[in-house]
């Protein structure tokens, strides 16, 4: 069964500058118990793709394409449905958990909320269910009374997870969720993420921008670039042994422990990404790739089979795609 179902998925939206599209023709599918992870620089497109899940975006977005959860078509989903969904079905635990928390008030309140809102529940079972809650993400009970600026910001992010399972949801979007933490306190909270989806049997979608995290946290593995995937595939794969140009370079930017080498002379990624108004044509990450082609700068290429359960838009990768028996 097919938890959820991402297809033909495009986001634009409208500025002075004209239409951005942020999310071109994105197709993704997760299962219960399985594990996505969304890897990118700032502006691929991921947070949108995150918000678009649950018709999040601001009202200057323009939605196209499908997008089912357990079989539910979300973009034609009623108001009083999507209610319904977000929280119970599926919930997002969003960047920055300073800003995502009210600061005044109690974080005991803050979680019971979307019980009492979805559950009937009595404020004072709603109450205790958010001391459970606190006590499951290894926080004590007593931190219900506690705000947001009494904790520290490993604590607050796992607020935000104790609210995010709130409710049983069967999917949970972590949208950079440890990129404020420290590289103990990250450790431990993607510990707990993993625990969890593996105890309770439900889907994870999670975004960074940090390979390593998603290799070590996620089963499968999509890179964006310029709103498009141009990588799928096994995340250790992936990280490993990228086969899109774009996905090499995210993975070569992180130095190797030991090696003076990556220490000394990191291999990043020269330029920016393009302008989303003013895309280039063919494969947009031609002006950077490192090993571009004549062809590149007037041939996109759709994802083709990279290997065993990988794909990759490449035109290097289409071409011995082909040319294999």
């Amino acid at each position: 069964m097919t938890l959820l179902d991402i297809r033909d998925l495009e986001v634009t939206y409208r500025s002075a500058r004209g239409d951005v599209p942020a999310v071109r023709g994105v197709n993704l599918r997760l299962r219960p118990g399985e594990t996505l992870g969304i890897a990118g620089e700032s502006g691929c497109g991921k947070s949108t793709l995150a918000l678009a899940l649950l018709r999040l975006l601001p009202a200057s977005a323009s939605v196209r394409g499908e997008i089912r959860l357990d079989g539910e078509e979300v973009l034609g989903m009623s108001w009083g449905r999507l209610r319904a969904v977000r929280w119970a079905g599926t919930s997002i635990v969003f960047q920055g958990a300073m800003h995502a928390l009210n600061p005044v008030h109690r974080i005991g309140r803050q979680i019971a909320e979307p019980i009492l809102l979805h559950e009937k529940v009595s404020e004072a079972g709603a109450r205790q269910r958010a001391e459970e809650l606190l006590s499951q993400v290894g926080l004590p009970g007593w931190r219900a009374r506690s705000y947001p600026h009494e904790l520290s910001g490993g604590q607050r992010q796992r607020v935000m997870i104790a609210m995010a399972l709130a409710c049983s949801p069967r999917l949970i979007v972590a949208d950079e969720a440890t990129t404020a933490l420290d590289v103990m306190i990250q450790a431990q909270v993607l510990d707990l993420i993993a625990g969890l989806v593996a105890e309770r049997d439900i889907g994870l979608l999670m975004i960074s921008h940090d390979l390593s995290v998603l290799s070590s946290t996620c089963a499968r593995l999509a890179v964006m670039y310029a709103g498009r995937v141009v990588e799928e595939g096994p995340a250790h794969q992936v990280f490993a042994d990228p086969r899109h140009p774009y996905s090499r370079a995210l993975a070569s930017a992180f130095p190797t422990i030991g090696d003076p080498a990556t220490r000394g002379q990191p291999r990043g990624l020269g330029g920016d990404p393009p302008d989303p108004t003013a895309l280039p044509s063919g494969c947009a990450f031609h002006p950077r790739c490192p090993v571009v082609l004549p062809e590149c700068s007037s041939t996109q290429v759709d994802l083709v089979p990279a290997g065993p359960e990988r794909v990759a838009a490449c035109v290097r990768v289409d071409t011995a795609a082909r040319s294999t028996p």
